[in-house]
């Protein structure tokens, strides 16, 4: 079965090929994040498609934030180009979480928590570790914390 990893080099050379500079460039900063990420650390190794996922997300928001940036500056033109890499990089993510689901699964984990002995505030750190793994790369940290922070309160 063909990795993520794979995949993001087949359509670099696919965008190569059609001359798309945009898809190009995006997929290769995005490649080399991913190099970089696989020699960080002590030997070199590949990584999981779940790790590559998660630095196509980092990418991605990374694209997000300085988009903002730029539009907050008046560059209008370097914030579309921001948000056109960012919509590239997403397609290759799962779709994100609607507040709902993100809810449910919260609410679940809220109650493992309390199997497990944690309540209250407190458990805002068990619950997390509970929700990061089901949520990964399909919805942010913050939106995540936010909604454990306010059903924990009750």
């Amino acid at each position: 079965m063909a990795t993520l990893k794979s995949k993001l080099q087949d359509d670099l050379n696919a965008a190569i090929k059609e001359r798309d500079e945009l898809r190009s460039s995006t997929l290769r900063l995005t490649l080399a994040a991913i190099t970089k990420e696989e020699v960080a650390g002590k030997e070199k190794r590949e990584l999981t498609d779940a790790e590559v996922l998660n630095v196509i997300s980092y990418e991605a928001k990374k694209r997000r934030e300085a988009a903002e940036a730029f539009a907050q500056g008046g560059r209008t033109e370097s914030a579309e180009r921001e948000k056109a890499e960012g919509e590239v990089l997403t397609a290759y993510l799962p779709q994100p979480l609607t507040d709902d689901e993100l809810q449910a699964i919260v609410v679940q984990a809220i109650e493992e928590a309390k199997a497990a002995g944690a309540e209250g505030p407190r458990a805002m750190g068990a619950v997390m570790k509970i929700v990061s793994p089901k949520v990964a790369g399909r919805a942010e940290g913050g939106q995540v914390a936010a909604v454990v922070k306010k059903l924990l309160a009750g």
